[in-house]
């Protein structure tokens, strides 16, 4: 019996999970993508996919991670945010997945300016360093979104010309 259907399918719902846990936080979305797109090359023997293309999509994976830990301490640190305001960015994103849509967009922003306005500043830097936190976490999910859709593009090229 050939089982190639089933991998096949494993394989899309971990590339369509792994880009729907780029925006939700609590998946790793690019290594999703990634273990996918590895699984469907997998399932072929290698024959399409080889080892060249999936040491480009490691490497873009690699980059997403350094991407994902570094664009809200990045946006963050700009606007010169306490750790407080790291911590509480990082509540209010869990804490924005209960109301979601809009809470994984506003849960951030509000999780660093309660951590900031803690820490003792007043609302007006409090509000600039959850702008500035948010800014860096929507800047890495845009940045991590083109990577995955690069991954898929390049597994789709060496796929079908091969």
């Amino acid at each position: 019996m050939d089982y190639s259907f089933i991998f096949y399918t494993v394989a899309a719902l971990l590339v369509l999970t792994g880009i729907a846990g780029i925006i939700l936080p609590a998946l790793p979305g690019v290594p999703l993508v990634f273990v996918g797109l590895l699984v469907a090359a997998w399932t072929e023997g290698f024959e399409r996919v080889g080892w060249i293309t999936l040491v480009v999509l490691g490497v873009l994976t690699v980059i997403s991670i350094i991407i994902d830990v570094i664009s809200t301490v990045i946006g963050a640190k700009k606007v010169g945010a306490s750790r407080l305001a790291l911590v509480g960015s990082a509540v209010g994103t869990v804490a924005g997945l209960f109301f979601m849509p809009i809470g994984l967009f506003v849960g951030p922003f509000l999780g660093a300016l309660g951590g900031e306005y803690l820490h003792g500043r007043k609302l007006g830097q409090a509000t600039k360093v959850g702008l500035g936190t948010w800014l860096g976490i929507v800047l890495g999910v845009a940045f991590k979104l083109g990577l995955a859709m690069t991954m898929v593009a390049v597994f789709a090229v060496a796929w079908f010309v091969n």
